[in-house]
């Protein structure tokens, strides 16, 4: 008897999370535009004596053309994102001479989110929205819709605000 064994391999990231700075844009020798972000997720319980607990975790990204322009005209530090995408490590030689290794999500779709408190409305290309005029020339450029997600003001993540 012959069994046949199928096995499916799966490398997906879903995060919701708050940028820890701008993004920063660079394109490489052939042109092709990257963005790198970092965001911080928050995870919270109770502890055995009815505690609250946190933990912060921080992620890098890597957005690649299209996303990376979008990434650069939009998102801005503390703004909440959404980013699907897989896991990549990837070797390097540091300054000092060492080899390293890192491991980073690349970014194969992403949703803005409200920006931080304090900080003005959205600047999305919208219908429903109108910019400043500095704003409005960039907004003429994107003529897709951005997807955007809006979670409650509260820092906690409920399940029934993740898009998915």
């Amino acid at each position: 008897m012959l069994y046949v064994i199928n096995i499916m391999n799966v490398n997906k990231v879903f995060l919701v999370g708050r940028l820890t700075r701008d993004p920063e844009m660079r394109s490489t020798s052939g042109g092709q535009t990257v963005a790198s972000l970092s965001i911080a997720t928050n995870r919270f319980w109770k502890d055995k004596n009815g505690q609250r607990q946190d933990q912060t975790e921080f992620h890098n990204i890597v957005l690649w053309s299209r996303l990376a322009e979008i990434a650069g005209q939009y998102l801005i530090k503390g703004q909440e994102v959404y980013i699907e995408g897989r896991l990549q490590t990837r070797k390097y030689t540091a300054k000092d001479g060492t080899e390293r290794r890192t491991t980073e999500i690349v970014a194969e779709n992403m949703q803005l989110g409200q920006k931080a408190r304090g900080q003005s409305g959205q600047d999305y290309p919208t219908s429903s929205t109108s910019a400043p005029a500095e704003k409005k020339e960039k907004k003429e450029i994107v003529e897709e819709d951005i997807p955007t997600i809006n979670l409650d003001e509260e820092d906690e993540v409920k399940i029934e605000d993740v898009p998915f």
